[in-house]
């Protein structure tokens, strides 16, 4: 009798957490257990902002998958999903297929310019590694060659952070940390620097405790950043950004480096497939399967599930993600095994923390609101026990955060 088929696609906090919990869970002789993913290595999407701020090397932000996948029971391909063929059953890939019985739709999330004309052609996004790594070289550059070329002199010192949700404050917060050290290095004056961040909503962290909220604007004004809040980026051009300034007019800031993180969306893959879904994400059963196809299952940045308190979606966190792959789990095990009764999803929020640079933080946690060292140890805490739940100790010791107080 043939064994059924699972394919993961995307090897990110979902995708990794429902592979290394299915190869615990199921036998080597129930299921044939397929990973897919574009690279060899996962990479922890939450510190993409110190890599990008060149807080972190990259090499720390990543660990190969073949480090925490058993090969004897989990089958990994190093391919690009470009289309789900639902009817057939099949996932077409850049170099062949795969056929499945049962699929985990888990491919991350895709920037999103909300139709904003230049910002692809033009400005960052703290997307993956790469992308990372590019804005970490392009703005050391800035600085490493304003001393010695005059052309657009000004403009090599200005950075422009195109949103003021978690990833755009906690690149900030990095930047800010990373900024005097740059200075230093190649012999620039800290105040010729300007940094601005641009949001277009009337708050910086939307959703966020006003308290919180007041002490990160505070904190990042201290180390010299610019706050534009209410502000709509209408443009991005080589030179730098357009935003609105009145009813009918604008404003360009002249920037050598525009970084945009204001906004993401799920994988176009969903889309191209035929499954509904919403700007990429598909609002899933409570059980996390796409409303009409009782086999594929969606994750993380793909998967819209909605607060039924505030009547809102439940951002796409990497701590949700991992909780996805844990009943995704749990509900693969037993469709395998053929039990009826499967596991409905509901989000345990733990605490939220947005980091402020290395040594400090605002956050809620155990509904207790907290700044500065104290947020800043249960950040890196939490960080340890994502590397913890999918790697285990060892996974800890390797990539683990040590620098706590």
């Amino acid at each position: 009798m043939r064994k059924p088929k699972i394919v993961i696609l995307g090897a990110g906090y979902g995708g990794l957490m429902t592979t290394v919990r299915l190869q615990k869970s199921l036998g080597v002789n129930e299921a044939d257990v397929v990973l897919v993913n574009k690279n060899g290595y996962h990479y922890e999407t939450t510190w993409l902002h110190e890599a990008s701020a060149g807080t972190l090397q990259p090499d720390r932000v990543r660990y190969e998958i073949s480090s925490v996948v058993d090969k004897n029971k989990v089958d990994f391909i190093q391919d690009t999903a470009v289309e789900i063929k639902t009817a057939e059953k099949v996932v077409k890939l850049e170099n062949g297929e795969v056929s499945y019985d049962y699929l985990v739709v888990a491919l991350g999330a895709e920037s999103e310019t909300f139709g904003i004309q230049g910002l692809k052609e033009h400005a960052f996004s703290i997307s993956n590694l790469n992308s990372a790594r590019q804005i970490r070289e392009h703005i050391e550059y800035q600085f490493a060659t304003y001393n010695t070329e005059e052309e657009k002199k000004d403009e090599r010192l200005s950075i422009v952070v195109g949103g003021a949700g978690f990833t755009g404050i906690e690149f900030l917060g990095e930047l800010a940390n990373r900024i005097p050290e740059l200075c230093k290095e190649y012999d620039v004056d800290f105040h010729k620097v300007r940094v601005m961040c641009v949001e277009a909503a009337p708050t910086v962290l939307p959703g966020f405790d006003p308290e919180l909220v007041n002490y990160a604007v505070s904190y990042l004004e201290k180390k010299g950043v610019e706050f534009k809040i209410g502000t709509a980026i209408k443009g991005c051009t080589p030179e730098g950004i357009i935003v609105a300034k009145g009813e009918n007019e604008v404003e360009e800031i002249k920037a050598a480096t525009v970084i945009w993180a204001a906004g993401v969306r799920g994988s176009s893959i969903i889309e191209a497939s035929g499954i509904e879904a919403m700007r990429g994400r598909v609002k899933v059963n409570p059980d996390l399967r796409a409303p009409d196809h009782d086999d594929i299952f969606i994750l993380g940045d793909c998967c819209l599930i909605i607060n039924e308190e505030i009547n809102r979606p439940y951002p796409p966190t990497a701590q949700i993600a991992m909780q996805e792959g844990e009943v995704c789990a749990k509900n693969l095990t037993a469709l395998i095994r053929n039990e009826e009764k499967l596991e409905a999803f509901t989000p345990d929020i733990k605490g939220t923390v947005c980091s402020l640079g290395e040594d400090d933080a605002i956050g809620v946690a155990f509904g207790r609101k907290m700044v500065g060292k104290k947020a800043s140890f249960m950040k890196k805490m939490i960080d340890n026990r994502a590397l913890y739940m999918i790697g285990g100790p060892s996974m800890v010791v390797k990539k683990g955060k040590f620098n706590i107080l």
